[in-house]
């Protein structure tokens, strides 16, 4: 338990030092805080601020059968966040399980393991691929808008992770079901690749099961 709190305490400083050297993702707020709509701040208390749904996430194994979960809290999930250029996100992986390539648009991503091991990596606009396996209380940094991974290769023990973004809402763009579960054209995906149309089929198929 001790070690997860040092990781947790690891994990805010780096959410605040993000904070300050944000890239204006978000616009700025002229008011301390955003009031939902049809509300003012005098109907506001601590609850607003207060997010719950980590608790679960962040001890003990995944709750269900999926090789991965995550759980955002970011503005459209905790709304106290709009405005404010950060949010969180508690990550679950099964074993062997997988968090696919994916970009996130608007943020960079810190990222701290707090249980197992997980191997890491993003490719940059020159191609260049960086991996590392990382342990708990290790942080990696995804840079923002670059392509990344993350991957449970253990094959009994189930992995926990925590990212932190500079942006309330930092978007989450899949590949594979960009890619293949868009409604891309098949022949063109199939000559972008260099491949076949039944071969992009069958990507796109198993996309949508």
């Amino acid at each position: 338990m001790a070690s997860m709190n040092n990781a947790c305490i690891v994990l805010i400083l780096a959410t605040l030092l993000m904070i300050n050297n944000a890239d204006a993702a978000d616009p700025d707020i002229v008011t301390d805080f955003v009031t939902p709509t049809g509300s003012s701040p005098a109907d506001i208390d601590a609850a607003f601020f207060t997010f719950t749904e980590f608790r679960k996430a962040l001890f003990g194994a995944p709750s269900d059968a999926s090789p991965f979960k995550v759980t955002k809290a970011g503005e459209l999930e905790f709304a106290a966040l709009k405005g404010q250029s950060v949010s969180f996100a508690a990550l679950q992986y099964a074993p062997g399980g997988i968090n696919p390539v994916h970009i996130h648009p608007r943020s960079a991503e810190l990222l701290i393991v707090l249980v197992g091991k997980l191997k890491v990596g993003f490719v940059d606009s020159n191609n260049n691929l960086f991996t590392k396996i990382l342990e708990p209380g290790d942080v990696f940094l995804f840079p923002k808008g670059l392509v990344h991974f993350q991957y449970n290769k253990d094959s009994k023990n189930h992995a926990v992770a925590v990212s932190a973004f500079g942006s309330s809402n930092a978007g989450t763009i899949s590949l594979p079901n960009t890619l293949f579960s868009s409604g891309i054209n098949s022949d063109f995906l199939a000559k972008s690749f260099k491949t076949d149309a039944e071969t992009i089929n069958e990507l796109v198929t198993a996309n949508m099961g």
